[in-house]
C-alpha cells in the first residue's frame, strides 16, 4: 500500500483563500440589519461613524505607502521593500488594524449580537491572517525579525511615560 503525503495547498492559493473569507466576513458585517440588542443612541451611532471613517483612513494611508507592493493577498509580490516607515514604524499590520477599526465601529453601532459575533471572529480572522502572513515576509525579508521584535502586530505599544514606542 502506497501512502501519499498530502499536498501542501500553494501560498497564492492561500492567499486568495484568506481574500475570500475576510471578504465574506466584512460583507456580513455590513449587511447584516442592526438590532436593539443595547442601546444605539446618537452618540454611539456618532462614534461608530467615526471609528469607520477613521478606520478607511488607515487602510488608505497604509495602502498608499506600500505603492507597488501592495497586493490583495498577504503573499509579498517581490515589487517592493519592506516598509517600516509612516504608519508601519508603530505597527505591522495597520492595513489589518484599519479594516479591524472599521469591524469595531460597524459592531458597536450595529446593536445586534449576531455582528457582534461576526466581529469577535473577524479579530481572530485577522489575527491568524498576520500571523500567516509573516511567516511568508520572514521568508522575503531578511530584517523582518528585527522589525518585529520593535514594532506592535495591530496596535502600538505604549512606553513607559505615556509616550508612543518608537
Amino acid at each position: 500500500m502506497i501512502v501519499s503525503s498530502p499536498r501542501r495547498m500553494p501560498d497564492r492559493t492561500r492567499g486568495w483563500m484568506f481574500v475570500l473569507a475576510q471578504a465574506a466576513l466584512l460583507v456580513l458585517l455590513v449587511v447584516l440589519p442592526g438590532a436593539d440588542h443595547w442601546p444605539t443612541p446618537n452618540a454611539v451611532r456618532v462614534l461608530a461613524s467615526i471609528l469607520v471613517v477613521t478606520g478607511l483612513a488607515l487602510v488608505l494611508a497604509a495602502s498608499l505607502r506600500l505603492g507597488r507592493a501592495l497586493t490583495p493577498t498577504p503573499v509579498p509580490n517581490g515589487r517592493g521593500s519592506l516598509q517600516t516607515g509612516g504608519l508601519y514604524r508603530f505597527m505591522r499590520h495597520p492595513i489589518y488594524t484599519g479594516v479591524l477599526v472599521v469591524a469595531m465601529g460597524l459592531v458597536i453601532g450595529s446593536g445586534n449580537v449576531l455582528v457582534l459575533l461576526i466581529g469577535v471572529v473577524t479579530v481572530a480572522f485577522f489575527d491568524r491572517k498576520a500571523r500567516w502572513e509573516e511567516s511568508q515576509l520572514l521568508a522575503a525579508f531578511p530584517d523582518y525579525a528585527a522589525y518585529v521584535r520593535r514594532t506592535a502586530r495591530f496596535f502600538p505599544r505604549p512606553r513607559r511615560g505615556g509616550t508612543v514606542q518608537r
